[in-house]
């Protein structure tokens, strides 16, 4: 997909001049990033990395995307109604993965007691990138879906159950993203619903249920509660992990809730790809499936045995094609050639190797576009985009009330970045040029 700018981009000194407009312009519009010398404060802001031209997106990909963002939202949320499903795949995971384990168990202390949750809430982000293949053509293929602290949610605020009540955003003490949280309480606000900014230790201090499991937070009844932390191990002390139990225990809207978290791993993503298992978990929907599995790249089980010991051998004889990932969010924690083929030799012969999946390596055709950081200059590199649609679902008890997609994300980092996000440095944002 070549670039539709490129006498622009060879005039050094005419980038330079649109360079200063577009940080201008950035900063204008609130595209903001706390540094990472003062993440705590706004006393000193950065504009976010951005490319300076939009990316060309096919616009047949990107309509593909949109129109199967609602079926993913289908799939995620009868994934974490199927009790029996999350187990049995979960199984070998939880057994050699201590995050996940531990987000297990509180799902199963929940529904142990009985969910008091009545209304539920996904605000998911379902990523892809464009295969490019043999012969020429573009096909979209999906890296991952995220279930939790999906970015950019201010149309959470559209579900009933938040008119005029108070949401409870659980957010990280050092947070240099602040300035997309900041825009989503602001729309909550405009429409007269407050928002609290509470730390998980702040709920394990100030949090409590009464004896209809409501919530109150500083004497104040939650309706929702969204995570925007809480997706990663360094994010729990044992005190914190205390805090997800007592919201999970609650009747107040999750965002998402803890089986919703657990539909996200990327151990359900392997399983989701397997022969039948769509057609099990969404019956009597044939074009849902068909549309899901046309974006599915080829993902594989390293759980111990011969279909794991087969994926393995793979891998380590063509490592250039494929990916090692494990059972984490947050970007930069997937390996790649060389240091992905000493990981499967170290962990062939563990059973450590079941929290990990292994993921066929998408290949998508590279271009070029100017990257904007702060503190770099200008430079026009060779890149490739990841595209993210955003979708929403409301389920009251067993009846869904609302499911869409609401909006999209193109990230655009240069080729030598194996891995790694916005936040990480390595990404930076971008819009689709539909072509």
């Amino acid at each position: 997909m070549a670039t539709g700018w490129g006498s622009l981009l060879q005039d050094e000194q005419q980038l330079e001049e649109l360079a200063r407009q577009a940080v201008d312009r950035a900063l204008a519009e609130g595209v903001l990033l706390r540094t990472s010398q003062a993440p705590s404060s706004s006393d000193v802001v950065s504009y976010a990395p951005f490319t300076l031209f939009p990316s060309r997106v096919p616009s047949a990909l990107l309509e593909q995307a949109y129109a199967v963002q609602a079926d993913f939202n289908l799939l995620v949320d009868a994934v974490s109604q199927n009790a029996v499903f999350l187990e049995q795949t979960l199984s070998s995971t939880i057994k050699r993965d201590n995050f996940t384990a531990r987000l297990f168990d509180i799902h199963k202390q929940v529904l142990k007691e009985g969910i008091a949750q009545t209304v539920f809430l996904g605000l998911n982000r379902s990523d892809y990138m464009f295969q490019c293949n043999p012969d020429g053509s573009a096909a979209l293929k999906q890296i991952e879906i995220n279930t939790i602290s999906a970015s950019f949610g201010g149309l959470a605020s559209r579900t009933p159950a938040v008119h005029r009540a108070q949401v409870l955003l659980i957010a990280q003490e050092k947070e240099r993203n602040i300035f997309d949280q900041r825009a989503i309480e602001n729309e909550l606000l405009a429409r007269n619903i407050h928002v609290i900014r509470r730390r998980f230790e702040d709920v394990s201090e100030k949090g409590s249920l009464d004896q209809d499991r409501r919530l109150f937070m500083d004497g104040q009844e939650i309706a929702v509660v969204y995570f925007r932390d809480g997706y990663m191990p360094s994010h729990y002390s044992l005190q914190n992990w205390e805090a997800r139990l007592l919201l999970e225990r609650s009747c107040a809207v999750k965002c998402p809730d803890i089986a919703t978290q657990l539909a996200g791993t990327k151990k359900v993503q392997q399983e989701l790809s397997r022969v039948g298992v769509l057609e099990s978990l969404l019956p009597g929907q044939p074009e849902a499936v068909a549309r899901l599995r046309a974006t599915f790249a080829g993902l594989y089980s390293l759980d111990l045995g011969e279909e794991g010991d087969q994926a393995i051998t793979k891998a380590i004889a063509a490592p250039s094609s494929f990916v090692l990932k494990p059972q984490r969010e947050g970007g930069g924690n997937n390996l790649y050639g060389e240091e992905m083929v000493q990981s499967l030799e170290r962990l062939k012969d563990s059973e450590e190797r079941a929290s990990y999946i292994l993921m066929e390596k998408i290949e998508p055709e590279p271009f070029k576009n100017c990257l904007l950081r702060p503190g770099s200059p200008a430079r026009v590199v060779q890149c490739i985009s990841e595209l993210g649609i955003f979708g929403v679902y409301v389920r009251e008890g067993k009846t869904l009330v609302m499911n869409k997609h609401v909006g999209h994300l193109l990230r655009t980092k240069a080729i030598e970045h194996a891995d790694g996000g916005v936040a990480a440095g390595v990404a930076v944002l971008d819009n689709p040029y539909p072509v």
